[in-house]
């Protein structure tokens, strides 16, 4: 699914009106409908007290659509206008006059009034503020805000929480409403995506207001949130005439005595994923461990008995994963920079290989357009340099990666995978995957897809998205609290088969060894 800015989602009203041959107070009718009967589905007619906020502009129009509809339906609502402005938008003023046709007249609300009292088993709706914020409430009203915040209620926020700012991260913290559930129209905004502002509604939901789709489908954007058709768009099919030398080989360096699980499940996690063949470079420490838990990969040694010291080896690999484990003793800084001087392969790099990375700079030359980096947060800002909110940490981002021709990820939530100006926000994936291990099974998916012959890009996020699905089959099973990497590389299999399970019905046409 698209994310479109501010300046695209009026396009996108405005083509709707124009082509359908409807008028603006049409299509308001058919969002406020739309979250009404979300509403009346999950209420089924329950005696709940119902609070709705509506400030003066388009999203408080929506909200008094809504409360028009839940005053048919026989539910006990109070309606406030936030009356923060002289200004009022044309449709606001329509719906205000429909409401006031049935004999309801809304409470206006001033600096001046009481804030109303809300018990914690109440709803609120909250309809004061759209998308096209783009400076603090004033005083009174975010007062109000944090009367609604301070409140125990269940709060229903209409397209985005009051208060948030589509293009820039948040100025006054409690002058933004944290709503428990946001429904918002036709696709995903960015604000939900994003640490510091997505914590403003636990949870959100799309609903289809019918806009054109020739519009949705035609205007292009570098932002995308990824969902499973996303992915399937990019999945590639295995053929019956094949064999595993058609699916590339991975080969995974890392590990240092007390490190090699994360070599490991790196290696494991990219035979799950696909790769034909997979072979593990680690310190000589590591054989007698990866040989016995891991008879599926080959085994190649440094040297050394517990660390790296001298990156060699006689095969040909498709893709090349480095960092899990490696650790940072100076011979081993000092065979990465050798490494990376002459590798020709495709490089997925992780943990240690990022940290080397960014304390030697000048070695990010060697790995220009032919990279994906898979930092953790403090690893990211140790490569790209401190933020001061997630916006910029966004921008920051696709400078390195234009200037560097590599993919990176932002982890999180919702991880973002990164290219020059595109960004694809990750749609799977749970709290229970914040665990040790996790990234480096994440690098091995992405190796395991690189090998088979996707793009960098795609590679990544098809990776991101089969480790997220397969934390979320596993939690089903494990918890949150007891999930490990090692469940995630159990359930990938899993994940590719919830992700072909609808497909067509030759999505295998067969194998061969």
């Amino acid at each position: 699914m698209k994310i479109f800015s501010v300046e695209q989602i009026r396009l996108a009203d405005k083509y709707t009106i124009e082509r359908q041959n409807i008028s603006s107070g049409e299509l308001m009718e058919r969002a406020g409908k739309a979250v009404f009967k979300w509403m009346h589905r999950q209420l089924n007619g329950s005696d709940v007290k119902i609070h709705l906020f509506c400030g003066v502009g388009n999203n408080g129009g929506d909200g008094l659509v809504v409360a028009r509809y839940l005053l048919e339906q026989g539910y006990a609502i109070s309606v406030y206008v936030v009356n923060f402005s002289d200004n009022r938008s044309k449709d606001f003023l329509l719906n205000f006059d429909r409401i006031k046709n049935i004999k309801y007249w809304p409470q206006l609300l001033t600096e001046d009034d009481d804030l109303p009292f809300i018990e914690s088993n109440d709803i609120v709706v909250d309809a004061i503020f759209g998308i096209g914020l783009n400076r603090p409430p004033i005083t009174w009203v975010s007062k109000l805000i944090h009367h609604i915040n301070k409140n125990r209620a269940f709060v229903l926020s209409i397209d985005i929480p009051s208060g948030l700012y589509m293009d820039k991260g948040i100025t006054t913290e409690d002058a933004v409403v944290k709503a428990d559930y946001t429904l918002t129209f036709q696709l995903p905004k960015l604000p939900f995506l994003l640490p510091e502002t997505g914590r403003h509604t636990q949870y959100w939901e799309v609903l289809d207001i019918g806009q054109d789709t020739q519009f949705l489908y035609e205007e292009p954007s570098n932002l995308e949130y990824v969902d499973k058709w996303v992915v399937l768009n990019k999945y590639k099919p295995r053929s019956r005439f094949s064999h595993k030398g058609t699916y590339g080989h991975s080969l995974i360096i890392g590990g240092s005595y007390g490190k090699i699980g994360a070599s490991l499940m790196c290696s494991e996690a990219a035979l799950h994923a696909g790769s034909g063949l997979v072979t593990a470079f680690v310190p000589k420490c590591g054989y007698q461990t990866i040989q016995t838990a891991f008879p599926e990969a080959m085994v190649v040694t440094d040297v050394n008995d517990n660390f790296i010291t001298d990156i060699n080896f006689s095969i040909d690999p498709s893709v090349i994963g480095i960092g899990p484990g490696l650790g940072k003793h100076p011979k081993t800084i000092k065979a990465f920079a050798s490494f990376l001087k002459r590798n020709k392969a495709p490089l997925v790099i992780d943990a240690d290989g990022i940290n080397i990375l960014s304390e030697n700079k000048e070695l990010i030359q060697f790995i220009k357009g032919k990279a994906v980096l898979t930092p953790h947060p403090k690893e990211l800002e140790r490569l790209i340099g401190a933020w001061k909110d997630d916006y910029d940490k966004l921008e920051k981002t696709k400078q390195f990666s234009t200037e560097n021709d590599v993919v990176i990820l932002i982890k999180g939530a919702y991880t973002v995978t990164v290219y020059h100006e595109k960004m694809s926000f990750n749609s799977t994936g749970n709290p229970g995957m914040a665990t040790g291990g996790s990234g480096d099974v994440l690098t091995g998916i992405i190796c395991g897809l690189l090998a088979q012959g996707y793009t960098l890009f795609d590679a990544t996020v098809l990776g991101v998205y089969i480790h997220g699905k397969a934390g979320d089959l596993a939690v089903l099973r494990a918890g949150v609290e007891a999930l490990t990497a090692t469940d995630l590389i159990d359930f990938t299999g899993d994940a590719f088969l919830d992700l072909i399970k609808k497909g067509p019905v030759d999505y295998m046409e067969g194998n061969a060894e």
